[in-house]
Formats: C-alpha cells, sequence, structure tokens
C-alpha cells in the first residue's frame, strides 16, 4: 500500500512494511527454516549484522561482527539461530532458526551497520504453522483418541466428544 504526503513542494512517498516483506511459511518441528537476506552493496569497515524482531524484549535475535556476537540475545532464541561463516565475505546475511515454534511467528528486520550508520536490508513475516502430522497409529482409550506421528515418537491426545446416537465427534484443541 502505498501513499503520498505533501510537506511544502515536495512529495514523500510512504509504502507499508508488509508490501515489502518477504513471507516465510513453516510448520512447527521442522528442523529449520531459512530467513532469507541478501545484501549487494559495499560492506563496510568493521561490520554488524542484526536480525531483530520488534515485537519481543530484547529485540535482538541474533548479530554478526566478526563472528557470532550472542550475549544481548533474546533467551527465546538462544542455542537455535546462526549464519553462514562466510556471510560478511558473501553478503548472504540469512538467518538459519532451529526448531521453529509458533511463538517465532512475527517479522525479523535484518539490518548491516557500523559506527557511522545503518541499513535495513530486508524485513521477513515468518508464519509458523501447526505441526503437520499423518498418523501411523490410532487408538481409543476412554474419551481420548491417542495417536503416533509417523517417523516420531511424539503421541498426541485428542479429546472424543459422544453424542447420544453413537456418532463419535472428534475435536481438535
Amino acid at each position: 500500500m502505498c501513499s503520498n504526503h505533501f510537506h511544502g513542494h515536495r512529495c514523500i512517498k510512504s509504502i507499508s512494511q508488509h508490501a515489502l516483506a518477504v513471507v516465510v511459511e513453516v510448520h512447527s518441528g521442522e528442523e529449520s527454516v531459512l530467513l532469507p537476506c541478501q545484501y549487494s552493496g559495499s560492506i563496510p569497515e568493521d561490520p554488524t549484522v542484526m536480525w531483530r524482531r520488534y515485537d519481543i524484549d530484547p529485540k535482538i535475535v541474533h548479530v554478526r561482527q566478526e563472528q557470532d556476537d550472542l550475549k544481548g540475545q533474546n533467551q527465546l532464541y538462544s542455542g537455535r539461530t546462526s549464519m553462514k561463516p562466510d556471510a560478511l565475505d558473501t553478503g548472504d546475511f540469512s538467518l538459519s532458526l532451529r526448531k521453529p515454534q509458533l511463538s517465532d511467528s512475527g517479522d525479523y528486520t535484518c539490518t548491516i551497520s557500523n559506527i557511522r550508520a545503518e541499513r535495513r536490508v530486508t524485513d521477513v513475516q515468518l508464519q509458523v504453522k501447526g505441526q503437520c502430522c499423518e498418523l501411523s497409529k490410532e487408538t481409543e482409550v476412554d474419551f481420548w483418541i491417542q495417536y503416533i506421528c509417523k517417523g516420531t515418537n511424539n503421541t498426541q491426545n485428542i479429546p472424543v466428544l459422544r453424542p447420544l446416537y453413537g456418532i463419535m465427534n472428534y475435536m481438535v484443541q
């Protein structure tokens, strides 16, 4: 969505961030997801690449200077983020996020900066969906259906509602 704002004789065009954001979708429980960020400009002296989410506190998801600097990282991401070792040489600032969770859904911003300036490289909207599961085994236990997802030992229970006429309804929470 674009709109023009007039201030004196100048026209300032503003563009909605969501119009420019890359949307990445993944199911929770996947091994990892890649948030893309490619930088084609010249890399400044003493650069810092930072991934942030502005809806959490602390806002820092990942920081790379000469190496990863995760002192100020939000604990929700501890041990789950990484960038390629040669990111500052190649301009590939993509962030790998291991074991995405529903709470990881949100808007991420990748920036590059040095002492003098900061430049936004890309915005990524991550949408983490509920786990996708193909049943390998299903067992009815009392008022529950117990199932196991194929390829995992992950057992889930779904409550079963039993109406009067013997027709079984499943209620997924």
